[in-house]
């Protein structure tokens, strides 16, 4: 229990890593990474969403991690496979992949205790020109988020970066979810949203750990979870996207913890 207290506590609550505690994360991400990095060769027409989260939970167990969803709060997966108007938190199943699906998948494994969380977009088959548009729009609204992740900045600025490119775009920020600290906890102070006013917020520090993973729907905002008390889809029915990244503020900036190791973060790695 001693090593999940380490470093301090803001007065929001949020804590305080130490410089040595970057390797650990950085493992714990790299690892993460490399799965999603794995996988994407099975993600084909007529695969099913079950089957992608066998092979993921394979790839964890002989990496000798640990899946930090199998078992949290009764889930019973090591992914989370969320398939076009399912904005998040989708439950691998027996139904298969049509041409033109987007999914994303999304990963949290555990290495020495460190927590490494991320999930990136793929498609089954031909990329239908709207979901392309709904991906690269998402994909940038990550990265203009990290963009502005360096101390003395707030967590207003990172959702203020996402909310005002998305909605330029003509497409709605994901209200009912944000991102997280972790660390040597899965979830922990502080939520971190995807939209919100510049100056708002905590004031970043060097050594915060969290997650930044906006949801951008092609439609309207809202959401609803299925009676399955996991799910959740668009009111609307559009399409969904989600990109995440698990980041940790230092000196002068940030680094990512949970980069691609073969460059394929984007579904058209580029």
């Amino acid at each position: 229990m001693k090593n999940e207290h380490r470093g301090r506590l803001t007065k929001d609550g949020i804590r305080i890593y130490e410089t040595a505690d970057f390797a650990g994360m950085h493992t714990a991400g790299a690892l993460a990474a490399q799965i999603l990095d794995d996988v994407a060769e099975h993600v084909t027409v007529g695969q099913t969403t079950e089957e992608l989260d066998r092979l993921i939970t394979k790839m964890v167990e002989d990496a000798g991690a640990t899946s930090a969803t199998i078992g949290y709060k009764g889930y019973q997966h090591a992914s989370c496979i969320s398939v076009n108007h399912v904005v998040c938190h989708g439950i691998p199943g027996p139904k298969t992949l049509k041409d033109g699906d987007i999914l994303n998948i999304d990963v949290t494994v555990i290495v020495d205790g460190w927590y490494g969380d991320t999930s990136r977009m793929y498609v089954a088959g031909k990329l239908p020109r709207k979901a392309e548009r709904l991906i690269d729009v998402t994909y940038e609204a990550l990265m203009r988020g990290i963009e502005v992740v360096k101390p003395g900045n707030t967590f207003g600025d990172i959702g203020h970066a996402i909310q005002t490119f998305v909605e330029a775009n003509r497409m709605s920020v994901v209200r009912d979810f944000c991102g997280h600290g972790l660390g040597r906890v899965f979830h922990a102070p502080p939520n971190v949203l995807h939209y919100g006013r510049p100056g708002n917020g905590a004031v970043l520090e060097p050594g915060m750990f969290f997650t930044i993973e906006p949801m951008v729907n092609l439609g309207r905002p809202e959401t609803k979870t299925l009676a399955d008390d996991w799910t959740a889809v668009t009111r609307d029915k559009s399409l969904s996207a989600q990109f995440e990244h698990s980041i940790g503020v230092t000196e002068d900036g940030c680094e990512i913890f949970t980069n691609s190791p073969g460059n394929k973060f984007h579904p058209t790695y580029g």
